[in-house]
């Protein structure tokens, strides 16, 4: 029987150099979706998923990530004395329980595999969630909790992929298959950024990966791929070796929110998604163009 997926790694360190100046004082993860932060979203997918622990490798000024975790009697009690109880729930739904969050420093830039490696002490010997927070993933039924139930189906190593844009597969991670039927398939291998023409499918990586704690022994000692950092799909590469991989494509849409138009179009998209603004965001847009 396979191990239950109780934690999950979210690599936030980076220093959102796609989405500067809005970056420069606020964590990219930080930055709004409509009222609410990037990460308040990746956390909600997390908890639907029955996350219980969350690692967040985190860099040099960015203790307004753990802050915004945590209560804040100021703000909370002056809500409470006006009665605006709607806001107060909004505020609080966030909060990590106790003991249920962990704040890892990674120390250098030295790409997303020494993130995750840095978390290798609090995962223990138990099969993790990576979950990239740059990648705001809109579903039905939550991206997280389909990789849970892929995992919980065939065992092994998961990663959750999509179908790319027509003609920008050389821009992506791109998984090789072992024949393709259904959503779920058996993984052969992954290609960086392959020249058009050379991609061994169309389906990209996109932020969500399931992953065996024997992973921690391989990026120990990795050397330095790309752009001289210890790169996660070289570690995932070595792992295949010995392990079996499935890709998931995913039912839902992905919004990289690194991006300054990504992060327009996830604003637009999850406005839109809303009861309580749809209405108002659409004819907002309309308005505009």
């Amino acid at each position: 029987m396979n191990k239950r997926v109780r934690k999950a790694v979210l690599p936030v360190a980076g220093l959102g150099t796609r989405v500067l100046p809005g970056a420069k004082t606020t964590p990219k993860n930080l930055l709004n979706v409509v009222d609410r932060p990037i990460l308040s979203y990746v956390v909600e997918e997390a908890r639907a998923a029955g996350i219980e622990h969350f690692v967040f490798i985190v860099g040099r000024g960015q203790g307004a990530i753990e802050d915004y975790f945590d209560s804040m009697p100021e703000v909370e009690n002056a809500l409470e004395a006006k009665g605006k109880t709607d806001i107060l729930a909004e505020v609080r739904r966030d909060l990590g329980k106790p003991g249920e969050m962990s704040f890892i420093r990674q120390m250098a830039p030295l790409g997303l595999g020494h993130a995750v490696w840095c978390a290798r002490e609090v995962i223990g010997d138990e099969p993790f969630a990576v979950m990239l927070p740059d990648m705001l993933m809109a579903a039905e039924r939550a991206a997280l909790a389909q990789a849970v139930e892929a995992y919980e189906q065939v065992g092994g190593n998961i990663v959750v992929v999509e179908p790319a844009p027509e003609g920008e597969t050389h821009k992506y991670g791109i998984v090789a298959l072992d024949g393709q039927d259904g959503r779920l398939n058996r993984m052969t291998g992954m290609v960086e950024k392959p020249p058009l023409g050379t991609e061994p499918s169309n389906l990209f990586i996109s932020g969500r990966y399931i992953l065996q704690p024997q992973i921690f022994q391989i990026l120990e000692t990795q050397p330095r791929g790309a752009g001289g950092e210890i790169q996660l799909t070289d570690g995932m590469a070595g792992l295949m070796k010995t392990q079996d991989f499935h890709a998931l494509e995913y039912e839902g849409t992905t919004y990289d929110c690194g991006d300054k138009i990504g992060l327009l179009r996830a604003n637009v998209a999850f406005a839109l998604r809303r009861p309580d603004l749809a209405d108002e965001a659409r004819a907002a847009i309309k308005a505009l163009l």
